[in-house]
């Protein structure tokens, strides 16, 4: 989330603002890990990795599942747990050697630059930011009151106890996997984690981002969507009665954010598969035998951002309902680990006011305030999704109003379908504009509570027979005449009104098949074509009504004219005319979900005319020979691009060979259906496979094939199934390496 300036002469810089103090170098304590050895000795748990190392895991409490997920996971990808776990401790900076990228950094003679402006994900920054949210010190200060009063119940609390162990017991098992500085993991830690990273979903670190530009902004925007894709069809609009989910969301294809697949089964009754994301005891999303749900990023407006006056004869103060208040002070330590053990403690001050965690720029004091600011019981709503099996229940998850966003797609055995819009959204006063920066001298301004649940736009059983979500906003969820309206609703909920081409084409093809069958369920799934009222669309619209003939670089300029002019809108691997379109769009469009101004077409056409007769030496080369799939010693050509259906992203620009190398999008991904009996079936595909970091794995990229070719692989909910695709079956502790017979049933 930004970037860190290290001068040699001994002045450390943060992200354009200077370090209160520097406490000196110091060499960094390590853990001592003996204590764990045998942690969760007592659980009553099995591991059972099927023929893709996909772990399901059995256990007689949800708490002894709980800690056999861990460990499994912490199996296949233990590094990315820890960073996780260390970034909401606010401890990221101690993971590995800093010295290189403060180096690095000095050498570029950067200046005090703006601390959002270059690659996300510097540890320094994001430790501050997380000590800024004060995240480690709302759960540590309000855990135990939380769990007294039921807002985090005593089941979840032992989950989140049986992950710790099953993390902490791995670390004692496999030193050598333990990253410098990564301490044993508590239950505060898990919940922690939810606390810090949900805020992220819809856009908190993007409005803070704007509070470091170099002049204010007058108008917040709303931030850039995220990708993802989710439908379902009823028995109704089904060729063969059944109902129908697809679970398709789009992320990072490595981090913290990435996709992991599991399978959990308990005696207490938990009964889920599918996909959850590093130092989560819970599936995120997923489906069990009666009913299931994916999820879709949704952009509501949940951060509010407020203009303070500060005391010019007290900094210190700032005037809110007619008098000066002082601010709340406090102060964040950064420990920046050097190299080796050595380290150093640097040090910034924490400002809060009423509203909440506090910037002083050139331009200007602001407060920040976000949904959930005053809660840290994020792990019940997921432990209550994860254990509902009726419609009743899973309303009943969301009404519990601790998971802060996500548009909700969900069907279930009995043939219900639905689309909800989930907003936790502030009970705010509508005489003022939310999407402004805000008055911070009033209490008129400061919201301490939510509307209810019951307020959110939703589709529950639609006469179409179908529901639909891909970022887009919440009043194009169905057919037209079941399409939730939007005077309904109040303007201070915030509804973003951004319409995806993936959005455009789930309505024409789902409104075009009024008897879905299975094979078109998945041709949907799998669509590749941009819509004739897309952005893309428009651009090449533009573009073919310029007139090149007297510009120095006609020629090519007309030849590109013409290949856009033959382009179908498709993006096939073969497709020729692909490349010239998704490269010259990509800057001219992707800025404007960004708040920027949109980009200009011919500027980008030159860009890309350029790139392509430089990196390939013609304008239309195969879109496959551009768009990559790239694993390990994997490269292959992909079908598919950014914003469709079939949904493959990398970065805006290609890289210096000419090509884009696909980094999120389609990950893991369900079909899921019930037949007219209520029986569910399931398959599904990861991007690469179980094993996210180690190459050394047989399932280390034992999907990406599949998944390259569109093919699935089932999803074994019974155990019986289960036997006869099993590798192999374990006690977390008591693993031993896959056998030759295991080896042979490996895909």
């Amino acid at each position: 989330m930004g970037r860190v300036f290290f001068w040699l002469g001994g002045a450390i810089v943060l992200s354009g603002f200077l370090l209160s103090s520097i406490m000196g170098l110091h060499v960094a304590s390590e853990a001592d890990w003996s204590a764990h050895a045998n942690a969760g000795s007592e659980r009553k748990v099995r591991i059972l990795r099927d023929k893709f190392g996909v772990p399901h895991v059995y256990g007689k409490t949800d708490a002894d599942v709980a800690f056999g997920l861990a460990y499994a996971h912490a199996e296949d990808d233990f590094r990315t747990i820890q960073q996780s776990i260390m970034t909401s401790r606010g401890r990221l900076s101690l993971s590995e050697d800093q010295l290189p990228r403060l180096v690095n950094a000095a050498s570029r003679a950067m200046g005090l630059a703006d601390m959002f402006t270059v690659t996300a994900g510097d540890p320094m920054v994001t430790d501050y930011l997380v000590q800024l949210l004060k995240v480690r010190a709302r759960v540590e200060a309000g855990y135990d009151d939380n769990l007294a009063r039921g807002l985090i119940s005593r089941g979840t609390h032992e989950v989140l106890v049986g992950y710790a162990e099953g993390l902490n017991l791995f670390a004692a098992r496999h030193p050598d996997k333990v990253l410098p500085g990564f301490e044993p993991v508590t239950h505060r830690d898990i919940a922690a984690g939810f606390a810090f990273f949900l805020p992220l979903f819809f856009g908190f670190d993007r409005q803070l981002r704007e509070l470091f530009e170099p002049e204010r902004r007058h108008e917040t925007s709303f931030p850039e969507g995220s990708g993802s894709n989710a439908m379902a069809i009823a028995p109704s609009r089904s060729a063969d009665r059944h109902t129908r989910l697809l679970i398709n969301s789009h992320q990072p294809y490595a981090g913290p954010l990435a996709w992991y697949e599991a399978r959990l089964k308990s005696d207490e009754g938990l009964d889920i598969a599918g996909g959850l994301f590093p130092a989560s005891p819970f599936i995120n999303h997923g489906f069990g035998p009666t009913l299931g749900w994916a999820n879709t990023v949704n952009t509501p407006d949940l951060v509010d951002v407020y203009v303070l006056s500060v005391n010019p004869e007290n900094p210190d103060q700032y005037w809110f309902d007619g008098t000066w208040v002082d601010f709340e002070k406090s102060e964040a330590e950064i420990v920046i680990r050097l190299a080796g053990p050595l380290a150093v403690t640097v040090t910034r001050e924490v400002l809060w006011s009423r509203h909440g965690p506090v910037v002083k720029q050139p331009h200007g004091t602001y407060a920040l305030r976000f949904s959930g600011i005053d809660r840290i019981n994020q792990v019940e709503g997921y432990r209550a999704l994860n254990r509902a099996r009726t419609w009743d229940e899973f309303v009943g998850a969301l009404k519990l109003q601790a998971i802060p966003s996500f548009n909700f797609t969900y069907a279930d055995a009995t043939g219900r379908i639905a689309y909800l819009y989930n907003t936790v959204s502030p009970d705010r006063d509508p005489a003022y504009d939310w999407r402004k920066y805000l008055p911070g001298d009033t209490s008129r301004t400061l919201w301490t509570s939510y509307l209810p649940f019951d307020v959110v736009p939703r589709v529950v059983s639609p006469k179409s027979g179908y529901v639909f979500n891909a970022n887009n906003h919440p009043f194009l969820a169905s057919s037209e005449a079941d399409n939730p309206k939007p005077d309904v609703y109040p303007a201070t909920l915030g509804i973003e009104s951004l319409v995806t081409n993936r959005a455009l084409r789930f309505e024409e093809l789902l409104a075009a098949d009024d008897s879905i069958s299975a094979e078109d369920f998945r041709r949907i799934k799998f669509d590749k074509m941009y819509s004739r009222r897309s952005e893309l669309a428009g651009v090449v619209r533009e573009l073919l009504a310029k007139d090149f003939s007297k510009d120095p670089d006609a020629r090519l300029l007309m030849q590109a004219q013409a290949i856009l002019r033959a382009y179908d809108l498709s993006t096939d691997a073969g497709n020729r005319g692909a490349a010239l379109a998704v490269m010259t769009a990509l800057p001219v469009v992707v800025p404007t979900y960004q708040g920027k101004p949109r980009g200009d077409a011919v500027d980008a056409l030159r860009r890309s005319v350029k790139r392509l007769m430089a990196a390939h030496g013609r304008l239309d080369p195969p879109w496959g020979e551009v768009n990559r799939f790239r694993r390990g010693s994997l490269d292959r050509p992909a079908n598919g691009g950014p914003d469709v259906l079939r949904d493959f992203e990398a970065s805006i620009e290609p890289g210096t060979d000419g090509t884009f190398t696909a980094a999120k999008g389609d990950t893991l991904y369900y079909f899921v259906s019930w037949d007219p009996s209520g029986k569910m079936s399931a398959e599904g595909i990861h991007q690469f496979g179980s094993a996210t970091l180690d190459a050394t794995s047989p399932h280390y990229a034992d999907q990406a094939l599949l998944f390259l070719e569109e093919k699935m692989k089932p999803i074994w909910m019974d155990e019986a199934d289960l036997r006869q695709n099993l590798s192999r079956e374990y006690r977390p502790g008591e693993e031993t390496p896959p056998t030759a017979e295991s080896k042979a049933r490996l895909p």
